[in-house]
């Protein structure tokens, strides 16, 4: 029997509310997660689909701000010692202040942050100024990128590399075709020896899914579907566990 898939699990703060979301982030670690990529919710996303923009628009409503958002990060890291990564659109990084918002996301004990629609060739300095902190500012990279601005990427000194399988936005059906292993495989290949660790995904919810990408990956990121959970209620600690341990082969590793 193989060893796990590493999963890096999506999360929105504040969904369904501060404390809620907070055993939200407990059941994920449970689960045997590899890293934990928190949302903090902006009205206007770009690559959010309709599930992560409707938690998004709920945790606002239960009153999420980026203050009581960093303090959910700092809550989460005291009971979950995996990688935490803040997930942010540059509109609340410039209105906050780049400096501040790195500051405060290294003070608060995450490990590095993912701002999709700052990419490094035009990111106001954000790479520089997370590699002054200690903190990991992660690109992330798309099928519709050209080889120009996938070039640069690949010569920046980065320690994890955000690869999405296809272009749009997240949430629907990711069919894992050769198209997007190809893609995976040529963001490895520009690595300069597979250096950095990249983190794969965009619309996994099922664990054939992960089996697919995880040979290609460091982790598989799973958003929506751990989204759509936490949005059905009950005892959402429990669902997102269990579906962390089967999306990771986790239970067929213990059933064995």
């Amino acid at each position: 029997m193989s060893a796990p898939s590493r999963i890096m699990a999506h999360m929105v703060a504040w969904y369904p509310d501060g404390v809620s979301s907070l055993e939200v982030a407990r059941g994920l670690a449970d689960g045997g997660c590899a890293y934990i990529e928190l949302q903090f919710p902006f009205s206007d996303p770009t690559a959010d689909g309709p599930d992560i923009q409707r938690a998004c628009s709920a945790a606002l409503e239960a009153g999420f701000t980026v203050d009581a958002g960093f303090e959910c990060a700092e809550a989460i890291r005291r009971f979950v010692t995996v990688p935490l990564f803040i997930m942010s659109y540059a509109n609340l990084v410039f209105t906050r202040g780049m400096e501040r918002f790195l500051t405060d996301a290294r003070a608060c004990g995450a490990r590095g942050v993912i701002v999709p629609d700052l990419p490094p060739d035009y990111d106001e300095g954000l790479f520089r100024t997370a590699a002054k902190l200690g903190l990991a500012a992660v690109p992330v990279l798309s099928p519709s990128m050209r080889e120009g601005r996938l070039s640069r990427v690949g010569t920046l000194e980065t320690e994890y590399l955000y690869v999405t399988l296809r272009t749009g936005t997240t949430g629907s059906f990711t069919e894992i075709d050769s198209s997007g292993l190809e893609f995976l495989s040529r963001v490895a290949r520009m690595d300069h020896g597979g250096k950095a660790k990249v983190l794969g995904g965009f619309g996994v919810s099922t664990r054939e899914q992960v089996q697919a990408v995880s040979p290609h990956v460091h982790a598989v990121v799973v958003g929506s579907a751990l989204v759509r959970l936490v949005a059905a209620g009950g005892d959402v600690a429990s669902a997102v566990r269990e579906m962390v341990r089967k999306l990771s082969g986790a239970q067929e590793t213990v059933g064995a």
